[in-house]
C-alpha cells in the first residue's frame, strides 16, 4: 500500500503548503508512492450484468441457447444451454495489448461448480474464430485456468471466454478474472471526478466506486472537485459513502473553473503529493453511468504499456445504452472538426445488433489509432504532465484534443481501449445553438493555432461557410456567438487569463439579446398560437447545393421567402430548408422544446458586416496572435497558473 503523510485536520493545506484547501472528506491526503507487486494482475473482471437495469445483459454474455441466470459476478447454465463472452464488455482487447504493453499472455481463471464445458476462444482483424483452449470441469468450487499467448493480434481481434452444458449437466461460474504477470511495481492511480450541480449523479458514481472497491487494487485515491452551489456533501448518502471509501475520497470545493479546471484539480493534486513519476490521474465526469469495471481495465493496460502513454475510455450512449458512440476518433484541427471517427471505427453503432453493409456483428476488431479521447473516462500518466505541463485554461471543450494533441508530439500517443466504456448522454440530443458553442469555436481555433500549419485561408473559408448558414437558418445569436469567440481569440492568449469565468458571463448577456436562442414550451410559443403551427417538411439535400446557395442567398437579400410559419423537426432544420421561411418553429435537439427562429433583414445585414470584418481581421492578424499563444503556452500550463486559479 502506498506511504500516508501526518494525518491534517480539514480543511487540509494544498499540495505545495500554501493555503487551505476545502477537503471535507479523507482525512489523511495520499503520499502517492508505487506499490509493490503481489501476485498477478488483474485486467478485467469476468461480469454477466451490468451496474443498472437499464443496461441490457447481453452486452456481458450472450445467450445463445438454453436457460440461463446470469447475476453480476456469477452465471449459471442449466442443461442444454450455450453463452458467449463475445460482447462489448466479454472480450479482451488482445490486440492493443499486443501492440501497446510487454504482457506475452493472458491468463484467465473461473471458480467453477458443476459440469460443463469452458471454451477460451479469439478472433482475427475480420472476426473469424477461433478455439485457443478448452477445459471440461466437473467437481464443485474448482479454479479452472486458461491462458493464451498475445500474439497473431497485431492488426485486430479479441478473446473471449465461452460457456456450455449438454443434456444432464448444470454449471455455474463465478469470479471470472483475466490476469497478465504483473509488473515489479504497480503504479498508484487517482480518480478525478469534476462536478458542477450535479450532486446526485456524482453520489451515485461514488457509491458505485465504494461498492467495487475490493477489486479496484489500484486505486489509491479519489479526488472530487465541487465546482456548484448545490454541493455533494448536502445530499444525504454522502456520509456514509464518504465512511465507505475512507481515506481514498478527498472532496475538494473550489471556484467554477469549467470541465478544464476541475480535472487539472486531480493533476495538482497529485503532482503535489507523490514521490514518484510513476503514478495516473483517471478522469471521470460526473454525470455518467459507471462500470467500476473501467478503473481496473485502463489502470491495468497503463500498468504493463511499454511507454507511458495516455489510455481512454469509450462512451455508449446513456439513452441508448446499446449504442457506443465511437470506437476512436481524432481532430480535423485546421478545419475545426473534432469527434471524427478513425477509418473502420465504429460509430453510433448498436452493440447487440449487425453492421447493414457486411452483415456481421458490430464488433470492433480492427485496431484503432485515436488522435484524442474525450475526457468523461480517460487516463493520464503523470510523466505526461511532469514533460508537457498541465491542461490549457479553456474553461471547457477542446481541453482534452488540445492536450492529446500536445502529448503526442511529446511522443505520448492516446490509446482508445475498448471494452472500457462509460454511458453519458447522447451528444446528438444536446442542441449545438447555446451558450458553450463560443468555446468550442474559440478553443478550437486556439488549438490550430497551437498544432495545426494554421492555414488562414481554409480557415477563413471555413468560418464563413459556418456564419452563411447560420444567417440564411435565422441564428442570427449562433452568429454573434461565432463572432465573439474570433474577437476573443484575437485578444489573444490574455482571454485565458482568468480560465473563462468573464467570457461565459459575456456570451450568456450577449446571446440574451437574440429570441431564437431560447427554448419554449410546443404548446406556449410567444406571439403564435400553437394551433397555427403545422409541420412543413424538408425536401432532399440538394444536388446542386452551390446554385441552390445562391439562391437562397438572393432570396433572403431580397426578403423573399415561400413559407410564412411552419414548425421543422429538428433532424430537418437545414440551411436549405429553414432558409424558406419567414418564421419557423424549429424543434429543439434535446426534445424538450422549440425554438422561434424570426427572419430579421436587418440584423443579417449587421451580422454579415460584423462577421466580414472580424473574418478579415483574422487573415490579417491570425499569424501574429498565433506566435502570442505559442510564447504563453509554458505559462499558461504551468502549475504556478494553476496555482493562481485555484486561489490557492
Amino acid at each position: 500500500m502506498p506511504g500516508k503523510a501526518a494525518p491534517a485536520t480539514p480543511p487540509q493545506q494544498a499540495a505545495d503548503g500554501s493555503a487551505p484547501v476545502a477537503v471535507s472528506a479523507g482525512e489523511e491526503q495520499t503520499l502517492f508512492s508505487e506499490h509493490a507487486s503481489a501476485g498477478r494482475l488483474l485486467t478485467q473482471r469476468g461480469l454477466y450484468a451490468g451496474p443498472s437495469d437499464v443496461v441490457s445483459k447481453d452486452l456481458y454474455a450472450e445467450v445463445l441457447e438454453g436457460v440461463v441466470a446470469r447475476e453480476r459476478d456469477r452465471i449459471t447454465l442449466e442443461p442444454s444451454a450455450r453463452i458467449s463472452g463475445n460482447t462489448y464488455f466479454g472480450r479482451f482487447p488482445a490486440s492493443y495489448w499486443q501492440r501497446w504493453t510487454t504482457a506475452s499472455s493472458v491468463t484467465v481463471e473461473a471458480t467453477v461448480s458443476g459440469t460443463g464445458r469452458l471454451a477460451l476462444r479469439a478472433s482475427d482483424m475480420e472476426g473469424e474464430p477461433r478455439t485457443v483452449a478448452v477445459r471440461t470441469p466437473g467437481g464443485e468450487g474448482e479454479r479452472v485456468r486458461l491462458e493464451s499467448p498475445l500474439d497473431k493480434f497485431l492488426d485486430g481481434g479479441a478473446l473471449w471466454l465461452d460457456l456450455e452444458t449438454e443434456a444432464g449437466q448444470r454449471l455455474t461460474v463465478s469470479e471470472v478474472r483475466w490476469t497478465v504477470d504483473a509488473p515489479e511495481r504497480i503504479r498508484p492511480t487517482a480518480v478525478t471526478i469534476c462536478t458542477m450541480n450535479r450532486a446526485d449523479d456524482c453520489l451515485s458514481n461514488l457509491r458505485a466506486l465504494a461498492d467495487s472497491l475490493p477489486a479496484l487494487e489500484t486505486l489509491d485515491a479519489i479526488y472530487v472537485a465541487d465546482q456548484g452551489t448545490d454541493t455533494v456533501d448536502s445530499r444525504e448518502g454522502f456520509a456514509e459513502v464518504a465512511g465507505r471509501l475512507g481515506g481514498k475520497l478527498h472532496y475538494i470545493k473550489q471556484p467554477n473553473l469549467g470541465g478544464a479546471g476541475g480535472f487539472t484539480r486531480g493533476l495538482y493534486e497529485v503532482a503535489g503529493h507523490t514521490d514518484t513519476e510513476h503514478a495516473n490521474v483517471l478522469f471521470m465526469d460526473d454525470d455518467v453511468l459507471l462500470e467500476p469495471d473501467l478503473v481496473i481495465r485502463l489502470t491495468a493496460f497503463s500498468n504493463r504499456a511499454a511507454n507511458p502513454m495516455i489510455v481512454g475510455g469509450q462512451m455508449l450512449n446513456l439513452l441508448h445504452p446499446n449504442q457506443l458512440h465511437v470506437g476512436a476518433e481524432y481532430a480535423n484541427l485546421n478545419t475545426l472538426e473534432p469527434g471524427q471517427p478513425v477509418e473502420h471505427s465504429l460509430t453510433t453503432a448498436d452493440l447487440l445488433g449487425v453492421d447493414e453493409t457486411t452483415g456481421k456483428p458490430n464488433k470492433q476488431e480492427r485496431r484503432l489509432d485515436a488522435g484524442y479521447n474525450g475526457w468523461w473516462s480517460c487516463l493520464i500518466p503523470y510523466e505526461v504532465v511532469k514533460r508537457i505541463g498541465y491542461p490549457l485554461p479553456f474553461f471547457f471543450q477542446w481541453d482534452d484534443a488540445e492536450y492529446s494533441y500536445r502529448a503526442r508530439a511529446q511522443g505520448f500517443p492516446t490509446v482508445t481501449l475498448p471494452g472500457a466504456g462509460v454511458w453519458h448522454a447522447d451528444f446528438h440530443w444536446k442542441d449545438w445553438d447555446e451558450w458553450h458553442r463560443y468555446f468550442n469555436l474559440r478553443n478550437s481555433i486556439i488549438t490550430a493555432a497551437l498544432h495545426s500549419p494554421f492555414d488562414l485561408n481554409v480557415l477563413s473559408r471555413v468560418l464563413m461557410a459556418q456564419v452563411v448558414r447560420y444567417l440564411l437558418g435565422m441564428q442570427y445569436g449562433l452568429t454573434a456567438t461565432l463572432i465573439k469567440a474570433v474577437e476573443d481569440f484575437l485578444e489573444g492568449p490574455e482571454i485565458l487569463h482568468d480560465g473563462g469565468v468573464a467570457a461565459m458571463k459575456r456570451i450568456r448577456e450577449i446571446r440574451a439579446r437574440y429570441p431564437e436562442t431560447k427554448r419554449h414550451d410546443p404548446t406556449d410559443v410567444p406571439g403564435i398560437e400553437s394551433n397555427d403551427i403545422g409541420i412543413i417538411n424538408s425536401s432532399p439535400r440538394p444536388s446542386l447545393q452551390r446554385l441552390v446557395l445562391l439562391k437562397r442567398i438572393i432570396y433572403r437579400l431580397m426578403g423573399k421567402h415561400r413559407f410564412g410559419l411552419g414548425a421543422i423537426p429538428n433532424d430537418e432544420a437545414h440551411w436549405w430548408h429553414v432558409s424558406q421561411f419567414e418564421t419557423a418553429v424549429v424543434t429543439d435537439a434535446s426534445q424538450e422544446g422549440v425554438r422561434v427562429r424570426r427572419y430579421d433583414r436587418q440584423r443579417m445585414f449587421e451580422l454579415a458586416r460584423q462577421s466580414l470584418l472580424v473574418i478579415n481581421r483574422l487573415r490579417k492578424e491570425g499569424r501574429a496572435v498565433q506566435a502570442r499563444y505559442r510564447q504563453a503556452m509554458p505559462e499558461l500550463t504551468s502549475r504556478e497558473n494553476w496555482k493562481r486559479l485555484y486561489e490557492l
